[in-house]
């Protein structure tokens, strides 16, 4: 990480304001204009990834995707892809939806992306050339299977699900124009991206990405590397990811991901988590790794397991994951949350990543929490709150009136540790405010505020709620931000030299 002093937002993509039903790449090119001249100078946004199963960005068909529903499709009509008559149809369509709704989008918008491929030359040299460099072959393949033949690969004729090169060669030669839809998709979302990637380096304005530790069991990742995760001999799940019981669920969480096959990725040298780091670097001009814990010691639990009670802690790869990275682990952050132990912190001073630190965390009565602000130490990124957070207001409203005068007394004996002269409203109307000053206040380098904090949403602009199976990864901003939402944040910005 650089050493000045910096302020960045949390926002996805998706959450967005648009006029095609969700946030697109054409909506993120105007946000980064926007919170770059608010004195922003880094921008943190969810995974990329095309979403699976119940939408989260946590759960891919493919890590190095992209998520075709960010394509901007106005630029797709410029192209003469697409007909002004039908965008405007769509624009209708979405016109007052104040949410996602991923089962429309699903129904839409790969009808209209195949619109567009159907009037595209894809005989076309520069087309050509990236099917030819195979970044997108197991993608593109595994999403032909799966429109051809649906369920998961698991399901798929034995030769197909063991992903051999003769029933690929079938595959990719039977079903050419759909395998090449896939294709198309990627070649336009990565053309898209770099555009809205330079123009940020040009603002000035660094990308914050973020990759989950584990990945989708019914993915092109496993289906392509089944040896590098615990899988029974017929390919189904034996072990799978979660966490213990803890802050967010009594009964933990079971995430359902395979889990890795550590001593396999160490007889190969750890070459696909290498490449699929330095895609990551190579997207973004950071990369948060979601799950950190994880690559030190990590939570199993057998697949047929109703929840997480029950499963044990086994020894992760640690170090040797980033050995093959150099000076690009500069760009790494660690999400560091949740149980951690000597062993997570022991590797976090070797690696030198700096963790994060989450004010909602902070103001449980202990003078030693290491998320106060007058606790945080230089190598850190804090945040008032993460997409897995309620939002400082809908916390603060979620509190009995006991809990909520603890609280606001807690948060003013940091403001005035902190010398930051700021009374607290009685009923707690100017909390996101205060945890933003503590939050630019505090020694971290980066300091990170998501979107609804800084325009004061409620519970209703949550993104994620751990444990809850649906509602989630909806949140739209209401309408489009203006300078106005974000000029007190820009105050603030200058006043703590970000």
């Amino acid at each position: 990480m650089e050493k000045e002093r910096a302020a960045g937002i949390l926002c996805h993509i998706s959450s967005l304001p648009g006029r095609y039903g969700v946030g697109s790449l054409r909506d993120a090119s105007r946000f980064a204009q926007l919170i770059r001249a608010s004195g922003v100078s880094a921008w943190q946004v969810l995974p990329l990834v095309q979403t699976g199963y119940g939408d989260s960005p946590y759960q891919s068909v493919a890590c190095h995707s992209g998520n075709p529903y960010f394509i901007d499709l106005d630029e797709l009509g410029r192209a003469g892809l697409l007909k002004q008559k039908e965008l405007k149809a769509l624009r209708a369509r979405y016109k007052g939806a104040t949410r996602v709704d991923y089962g429309a989008l699903y129904e839409e918008r790969y009808q209209t992306l195949r619109l567009a491929f159907s009037r595209y030359a894809f005989d076309n040299e520069a087309f050509r050339a990236f099917v030819k460099a195979g970044e997108f072959e197991d993608y593109a393949l595994f999403m032909t299977a799966k429109t051809v033949y649906g369920g998961s690969f698991c399901d798929w004729d034995e030769p197909l699900k063991r992903h051999e090169p003769e029933a690929l060669e079938r595959l990719r030669t039977e079903y050419h124009e759909e395998y090449l839809f896939w294709q198309f998709l990627q070649y336009v979302f990565r053309a898209q991206w770099e555009a809205f990637h330079s123009e940020c380096l040009a603002l000035g304005l660094k990308l914050i990405g973020d990759i989950p530790l584990y990945v989708a069991y019914d993915s092109a990742d496993v289906w392509a590397n089944p040896a590098l995760f615990k899988l029974e001999k017929d390919l189904k799940l034996s072990k799978v990811a979660g966490v213990p019981p803890d802050y967010f669920s009594e009964k933990g969480q079971l995430w359902g991901n395979p889990v890795y096959d550590w001593k396999a990725h160490e007889k190969e040298g750890f070459a696909w988590w290498t490449s699929r780091l330095k895609s990551a670097l190579s997207t973004y001009d950071y990369v948060r790794i979601d799950h950190f814990r994880g690559v030190d010691r990590y939570y199993e639990i057998d697949a047929s397991a109703e929840d997480a009670t029950g499963g044990s802690w086994q020894e992760g790869c640690k170090d040797a994951l980033f050995a093959g990275l150099g000076a690009e682990r500069a760009r790494i952050i660690a999400e560091d949350l949740g149980v951690t132990d000597e062993g997570v912190k022991s590797l976090l001073r070797r690696t030198g990543f700096p963790g994060m630190k989450v004010l909602l965390f902070a103001f449980d009565g202990n003078p030693a929490n290491p998320f106060l602000p007058q606790n945080i130490q230089e190598n850190s990124v804090v945040y008032t709150g993460t997409h897995d957070n309620d939002t400082v207001r809908g916390y603060a409203e979620s509190l009995s009136a006991e809990d909520f005068l603890l609280f606001t007394s807690r948060v003013a004996q940091a403001l005035e540790e902190n010398k930051i002269s700021l009374k607290l409203d009685a009923k707690g109307k100017n909390l996101p405010a205060a945890l933003i000053r503590l939050a630019l206040a505090s020694k971290a380098r980066l300091a990170v505020i998501p979107v609804q904090d800084i325009m004061g949403l409620g519970s209703d602009a949550r993104m994620n709620c751990p444990g809850k199976a649906e509602g989630n990864w909806q949140f739209r901003l209401p309408r489009a931000p203006r300078a106005g939402d974000f000029a007190k944040y820009k105050k603030q910005i200058k006043i703590y030299r970000r």
